[in-house]
């Protein structure tokens, strides 16, 4: 169900599979022309303040389900428990739907089910909206998305990922696809309840070239990337979590044994670039020093963390199949090949699950994110969306109210019957409940894929009833983070810049991988960038600079 991952796999990869495991468990100006010196000024710069604020649905939270865990400092809300059917709230009480069809195309890791499943059908039946899927391979869905958007056979409905908004996707979604503020802005949307219980924020970052224009799959603010490790194996050996990156080098030498085949830890860049502090990605990547931006790339947090991650490769504190870039580091780890490696939060639910199937006692956690030097951690909020599914322009009055029918049913909360029959779909062909456990059965494993939760999402939540150890520690860890989270630039802004920079960034993925392997030295990411200014960075810094003096800091 989730893409092939690597021990090193590349952002794009890394997000699309973290968006398949999260999934299946604003004084503003109008859009800045001025911005974009000759490129589109529909599609370029950023939409903020008293013009964002009009645009925007109106907040009203959900009343029909209260979490196990509520959200603090940015977190999820977490569950811990399965209700049986007869005890599930009721979020959609009358079918909005009217029996009408609509295409919708969608990222899909797995096997398309095919048309007439009981699932698709059940679905259909108490959305009251019929959908014709039109399913894509996920790993290569940038490809194909592209495509459909340069021709002039859109679907009613189309999926599109945070990590596809390059080259002329975003100016397809400015000019493709249809307005949806006559129907959800203000209080229009409260004809829609599930879809007004979406956060503010998530909204925000589905406005794009002027408006409001997609349905958004809400995230948390905190950080995503954990540090992983093993409780019980820590205890048996008397290790303490480590604090500082000293005291992780210490740690990777005392442990590391790879005579017996057994070695410290996986490609640790990731949690390196939050040890340190580095700025985020695009377009988060600027602070302003002494009224000048400057970019990650130009910090010494963001050379400091790649010198530390290059540090573990030398010493050989790294499994030699992470530094191959082959296998898979959750594997490595669960096998015992690996003591400590960094990934996506969603890792600590899907290893644990399969793990527990062979090992009961199966345990891991996330180690709190520490300064390099045992300080307070300096950490960025993430992005409030970063998926959305828009509705074609072409689609008349009737088409956008099915679809949004059908995204207030998909956006119902945990806790309801309408998100039990979309996640696990029908009870007793697709899943059992037992004393608070979900399970699916076969035709539930084949048949129930993530596709439903891309046309829209509740406010974001981890509940894993059948690891309630998980979802706790998991929500837990959030918040022990949230309290060290700030916003960066530019939060919560969809920001598009102009085309022309498109490849600008395209080269140092693969450099920091070269650098912490060894391939190359910190000195050739320095005189990388040096180059990257020369080729556009210092216009780009401008562009920015401009941005933020016309709009401020911040959506709101």
């Amino acid at each position: 169900m989730t893409p092939n991952s690597s021990s090193s796999p590349s952002r794009r990869s890394f997000l699309a599979s973290t968006a398949v495991v999260v999934a299946a468990v604003g004084g503003g100006i109008p859009l800045l022309a001025a911005c974009g010196g000759s490129g589109n000024e529909k599609t370029e710069g950023t939409t903020t303040g008293k013009k964002l604020k009009g645009l925007l649905p109106a907040y009203v939270p959900s009343q029909a389900v209260t979490p196990d865990i509520p959200s603090k400092n940015g977190s999820a809300i977490g569950f811990t428990t399965a209700k049986p059917a007869g005890q599930l709230a009721v979020s959609v009480p009358k079918k909005l739907g009217k029996g009408g069809e609509v295409s919708i195309m969608a990222p899909l890791w797995g096997t398309s089910p095919g048309t007439g499943n009981a699932y698709w059908t059940a679905m259909d039946e108490a959305s009251g909206v019929k959908v014709k899927w039109q399913n894509q391979d996920g790993n290569v869905y940038g490809q194909k998305l592209g495509a459909v958007l340069a021709s002039s056979n859109v679907p009613d409905a189309v999926v599109v990922p945070g990590w596809e908004l390059n080259g002329k996707i975003p100016s397809a979604i400015a000019n493709k696809f249809a307005d949806l503020g006559p129907y959800l802005a203000g209080d229009k949307v409260k004809a829609y309840p599930n879809l007004a219980a979406i956060p503010t924020g998530a909204w925000q970052r589905a406005v794009f070239g002027g408006k409001l224009r997609g349905l958004p799959m809400p995230a948390e603010s905190t950080p995503n990337i954990a540090p992983f490790y093993s409780p019980g194996f820590f205890e048996e050996k008397g290790y303490e979590v480590p604090t500082t990156t000293q005291e992780f080098f210490d740690l990777c030498k005392e442990m590391n044994a790879p005579k017996s085949k057994v070695w410290a830890c996986g490609d640790m860049t990731w949690s390196a670039f939050a040890f340190f502090g580095a700025l985020p990605e695009k377009p988060h990547y600027w602070q302003l020093v002494d009224g000048e931006l400057v970019n990650r790339y130009e910090t010494d947090e963001y050379l400091e963390a790649l010198e530390w991650s290059r540090s573990l490769y030398s010493a050989g504190f790294v499994h030699p199949d992470v530094k191959a870039e082959q296998g898979d580091q959750k594997n490595l780890f669960s096998s015992g090949k690996l003591r400590m490696y960094n990934a996506d939060i969603s890792d600590w639910y899907g290893a644990t699950a399969v793990q527990r199937l062979a090992d009961p006692k199966f345990s891991m956690a996330a180690m709190d994110i520490f300064a390099h030097d045992g300080g307070k951690p300096r950490l960025y909020a993430g992005s409030p969306s970063n998926i959305w599914c828009f509705i074609s322009e072409k689609a008349d009055r009737k088409k956008i109210e099915e679809v949004l029918a059908l995204a207030n049913f998909t956006a119902a909360p945990y806790g309801t019957k309408e998100q039990r029959l979309k996640a696990y779909g029908v009870e007793g062909v697709h899943h059992t409940v037992k004393d608070g456990v979900i399970t699916k059965t076969e035709d539930g494993n084949n048949e129930v894929f993530a596709t439903y939760e891309y046309i829209a999402s509740p406010a974001a939540f981890r509940a894993f009833p059948d690891h309630p150890d998980v979802a706790k520690g998991m929500v837990e860890w959030q918040q022990r983070q949230g309290a060290h989270t700030q916003k960066p630039l530019f939060h919560g802004m969809q920001v598009q810049e102009p085309a022309r920079y498109a490849e600008l960034n395209a080269q140092f993925e693969d450099l920091e991988k070269d650098i912490v392997r060894g391939r190359k030295k910190i000195s050739d990411m320095q005189r990388h960038v040096s180059d990257w200014r020369s080729r556009g960075g210092d216009n780009l810094r401008d562009w920015y600079k401009k941005l933020l003096d016309e709009t401020g800091d911040s959506a709101s």
